[in-house]
């Protein structure tokens, strides 16, 4: 936040110069943020409660507070595309014909020898195993 100084009158300066150092002050008068972090840890955990679950704010894991059950989720008899399919192999959807080991899935960023052979005339269905 860049203020023009230049183009202030001495009135809007002194102005200026009031709110900031009215701002100072209070934010001086604050207890630090730890402080209270601290505080409110120890009141929310004498009670019962993690600021998870008060404030949905930290970890859930952190503190020794009960939390309440996990409801289980409904099951609507469809599974996401992306559910449990991290870390699985796909099979290679292109060969290089001129190299036999060099494949590729069709995900991600096409490679060199497939964007070479597409330009070079060849479709893509021409390098489909």
């Amino acid at each position: 936040m860049a203020i023009d100084l230049t183009s202030l009158s001495p009135k809007e300066l002194e102005k200026l110069i009031s709110n900031a150092s009215r701002e100072k002050k209070r934010k001086l008068k604050r207890a630090p943020l730890a402080a209270v972090r601290k505080k409110l840890t120890r009141q929310a955990t004498a009670e019962g409660y993690s600021l998870y679950e008060l404030f949905g704010v930290g970890s859930p894991a952190a503190g020794t507070a009960k939390r309440a059950p996990r409801k289980a989720a409904k099951s609507t008899g469809k599974t996401s595309a992306r559910k449990g399919t991290s870390g699985r192999k796909v099979a290679p959807k292109y060969r290089n014909p001129d190299n036999a080991e060099q494949t590729w899935t069709g995900r991600g960023k096409q490679p060199l020898w497939f964007a070479a052979l597409i330009n070079a005339g060849k479709t893509r269905e021409d390098l489909q195993i």
